[in-house]
């Protein structure tokens, strides 16, 4: 999941997937790095912010490389969800190790993505089509 995680090195966000997040809501993040995204994300929520965008990767946000890692190792993840994943906690050194080397992380993507890939969709009556993706249809 950390590899995988790493496609986060592209992309990104909506305001009010991380709008928490930069207001105080966590307090593993850069706060340099967390003021500088209020300028495009107001605080009040519901308005026009909401759908304002911010890379994931602030560093490269348009290459596929290994800087994902090095910002989560500055606490600058842009969504809580990445910045967990280096928080002294378990996945702490794979973070380190991606950081420190783009062949392991993209030795490790692959092999992910290419496992994740092999994996056979339920279909028919075997599976389900969610309505609500956090639910099971009744």
């Amino acid at each position: 999941m950390v590899a995988l995680s790493g496609a986060h090195t592209i992309g990104q966000a909506q305001c009010k997937n991380f709008r928490s997040r930069i207001y105080g809501g966590d307090t593993n993040i850069n706060t340099n790095f967390a003021t500088s995204l209020q300028a495009n994300c107001p605080q009040a929520t519901g308005g026009s912010g909401d759908s304002s965008l911010a890379p994931l990767d602030t560093t490269t946000p348009n290459a596929f490389d290994n800087n994902y890692y090095t910002n989560l190792l500055s606490q600058k993840g842009l969504l809580h969800s990445d910045q967990v994943l280096f928080n002294n906690d378990t996945t702490d050194n794979t973070v380190r190790n991606f950081a420190s080397s783009a062949a392991a992380f993209t030795s490790a993507f692959t092999t992910a993505m290419i496992k994740m890939g092999n994996i056979s969709p339920l279909t028919g009556t075997d599976g389900q089509i969610r309505l609500s993706c956090s639910q099971v249809n009744s």
